[in-house]
């Protein structure tokens, strides 16, 4: 059964064609979710074979009756783990859509959205320990003024951590409302959404540990591709755009060139596009949240 509701897939076409697939190669979505991509994917394949990964037990729901899929439902920090695992020798494109989905937004009892009351969670894979009220609740005034500052580029970083603190003296915070009516103290009215979306950005990273485990996977991806094979990647926001951008530039996070003796940048990568592709007029029309949308694709040397 596949729910075509749960999310519409960015930047679709421009993806997939960035993919350069032919119908007998070796292919990783990374992130699975709703599908949207995948079944593209495997429109286009005949002898070819796709893993999808997702972490969330509602991407289950979506898998599509195909003999040509298999579903792996684990974090994308470990695929090469399973691609040894599937004796798999080197897979030819891997596409990574590191958006969080309509359907996570959509569903009050995530805690994602500033839309809706709801528990403090924010837990991509919901068997995970760390949520957003432990977070809230135990990490110190530094942590927390660290997390909203480095995370959620939070200017008053410290003054939000401050409130969280001094909030959770007479009783532990434990649903979205507490916490929003926290950040209210901490911004003028006319950009409160801005500021709440930065701030659950923040905390969202952490409970996920989003940053590290989109490292690993870029190191990871870069050992299971086939030489000439892509990495495409789609992202939201500055601190996923520029991991990626120094990744595929340099082959290191820091953006650090490594010359070699003729003094050419060393990458493991060869650029596909060197300008970022972002959405059309007319995609922003149709899906307003695919807004701060980046796509970068580049191939394996």
């Amino acid at each position: 059964m596949t729910n075509t509701a749960y999310h519409t897939p960015v930047l679709l076409s421009e993806s997939i064609a960035g993919m350069d697939l032919k119908a007998n190669g070796v292919y990783l979505d990374l992130t699975f979710g709703g599908g949207g991509h995948s079944r593209e994917i495997l429109k286009q394949l005949n002898s070819g074979h796709l893993y999808g990964f997702d972490q969330d037990q509602d991407a289950i729901n979506n898998i599509p009756e195909n003999s040509n899929f298999t579903f792996v439902r684990s974090n994308f920090r470990y695929i090469k783990n399973f691609m040894d695992f599937y004796k798999v020798n080197g897979v030819d494109s891997i596409l990574a859509d590191l958006g969080v989905s309509s359907h996570h937004f959509d569903e009050a009892d995530r805690g994602f959205s500033i839309r809706f009351e709801g528990p403090l969670d924010m837990r991509m894979n919901q068997k995970g320990e760390l949520t957003a009220e432990k977070i809230l609740n135990e990490y110190s005034e530094e942590q927390l003024a660290d997390i909203f500052f480095y995370y959620g580029e939070i200017k008053n970083a410290k003054k939000l951590a401050n409130k969280v603190c001094y909030r959770r003296q007479s009783a532990p915070l434990s649903n979205l409302s507490e916490f929003i009516d926290l950040a209210r103290e901490c911004t003028p009215p006319k950009v409160e959404n801005k500021y709440f979306s930065k701030a659950f950005q923040a905390i969202r990273i952490e409970v996920n540990q989003e940053l590290e485990v989109l490292k690993e996977a870029l190191m990871a991806s870069l050992k299971v591709l086939k030489p000439g094979g892509r990495l495409v990647v789609i992202t939201y926001h500055s601190l996923e755009d520029r991991l990626v951008k120094n990744f595929f530039k340099t082959g290191n996070f820091e953006g650090k060139a490594e010359k070699d003796f003729y003094g050419a940048i060393s990458s493991p990568f060869e650029l596909v596009n060197r300008k970022v592709i972002v959405p059309t007029p007319e995609e922003l029309e149709r899906n307003t949240r695919s807004r701060s949308a980046k796509l970068r694709i580049a191939a394996k040397k």
